[in-house]
């Protein structure tokens, strides 16, 4: 026979002071969680929607970033005209050689300077990156030096304001548009003329050249002809792979992460024990009563099992509360491989808060089980002569 669930809602109720104390704990490990699962859902969802799966990206053998590739101008002509490249109205090549800078701008709040990456693109670049959109202002011309800069960058760093001007290169840089990215990787960036940027810094090639096929299928046979091309002796890839990799600047958040959740869990777990063993010491006679009523072992192990569950879950929930408006906060860390600074959201998405109450569970039975299998194995009459 199972005991009530209203027996350990009693109960709670009963020892609010403890049970406030030990929800408190639980709901401070799991935020933390929450915390470091949102900014890891966020960082990856900024790469991994990143892209479009029929551009294809190519660099330099061996480069893992653009920041580290070299591509000549005669590479990019003979890219042009490869099969499965697509065209567009005009019939010309969906083809964009771009380069790629590291700039170092003043944060808005002056907590310091960080590297920022300028990406210099031809027109044909932005037909490759529909997702991204003019949010204010306008277009870079060719030719001049003026730039675009996200709206991430606009609200995260000084000089970036709409007629304000930045300096890199050989000169003044004039901010004339923001662009909304959409939450991908380009919220991190600020473009400008590639043929300007050139100029500007004394380099005559590109970073990287990306490629727009006729399909997916002919985006993958492309990858594979460009790398093979021993022309030009590059390699090709799709964009959304390339973002891909670009998680493993979350590596070192994960890892803290995980290492303090551990070490708070465990805490957390202990917390939750004494309280459950505290309790089962000041309720041994009313234990030993339910054995005489006729509840076995097994219900009474359950039933104190199940009120340490409660009391996590209760904690998981006051954790969410606490951690909610954190919700699409804009943040950034840095680009271990590229070593500029990666702007994203944190998200809490319906998974990190389902992994979140897990983990808050799995805290309450661990912290409960032993307390409980105490409870469960009392003598009858040495209970009740206490």
């Amino acid at each position: 026979m199972a005991i009530p669930l209203v027996y350990n809602v009693r109960n709670l109720r009963l020892r609010l002071g403890a049970t406030v104390m030990t929800v408190l704990g639980i709901a401070l490990t799991v935020s933390i969680a929450i915390f470091i699962m949102g900014l890891l859902r966020g960082l990856q969802q900024a790469f991994v929607t990143s892209g479009d799966p029929q551009n294809v990206l190519v660099l330099r053998k061996g480069a893992d970033a653009e920041l580290s590739s070299v591509i000549s101008r005669d590479s990019l002509q003979i890219m042009k005209f490869l099969p499965g490249v697509a065209h567009d109205e005009q019939g010309e090549p969906l083809a964009s050689g771009e380069m790629v800078v590291a700039i170092v701008l003043p944060r808005a709040d002056g907590t310091g300077e960080v590297n920022v990456s300028v990406r210099g693109m031809t027109p044909t670049g932005f037909k490759l990156r529909p997702r991204v959109k003019l949010a204010r202002g306008r277009w870079f011309t060719p030719g001049l030096r003026e730039v675009a800069v996200s709206q991430s960058i606009q609200s995260r760093f000084s000089r970036a304001d709409l007629g304000t001007t930045m300096q890199f290169g050989k000169g003044s840089w004039t901010v004339v548009g923001v662009f909304d990215a959409g939450g991908t990787a380009h919220d991190s960036e600020i473009w400008a003329d590639v043929n300007q940027m050139a100029s500007d810094f004394d380099r005559p090639i590109y970073s990287s050249v990306l490629l727009h096929a006729t399909d997916k299928a002919s985006a993958e046979a492309l990858t594979h002809r460009v790398s093979d091309d021993q022309r030009l002796k590059l390699e090709g890839m799709l964009e959304t792979d390339y973002y891909a990799r670009q998680t493993r600047s979350g590596d070192p958040i994960k890892f803290v992460g995980i290492l303090v959740a551990i070490i708070m869990a465990i805490g957390s777990c202990f917390a939750a024990m004494n309280t459950m063993y505290a309790a089962v010491t000041y309720r041994a006679r009313e234990i030993a009563t339910l054995r005489v009523l006729g509840f076995s072992r097994p219900s009474i192990l359950a039933s104190f099992v199940l009120e340490s569950l409660l009391i996590a879950l209760l904690g998981g929930l006051v954790a969410i509360v606490l951690m909610s408006p954190l919700n699409n906060l804009t943040t950034g860390t840095s680009n271990l491989v590229t070593f500029t600074e990666v702007v994203f959201r944190i998200r809490m998405s319906v998974g990190v808060l389902t992994v979140a109450l897990a983990f808050a569970a799995i805290m309450g039975v661990f912290g409960g089980l032993a307390p409980a299998w105490h409870a469960a194995k009392q003598d009858i009459l040495s209970a009740l002569r206490e």
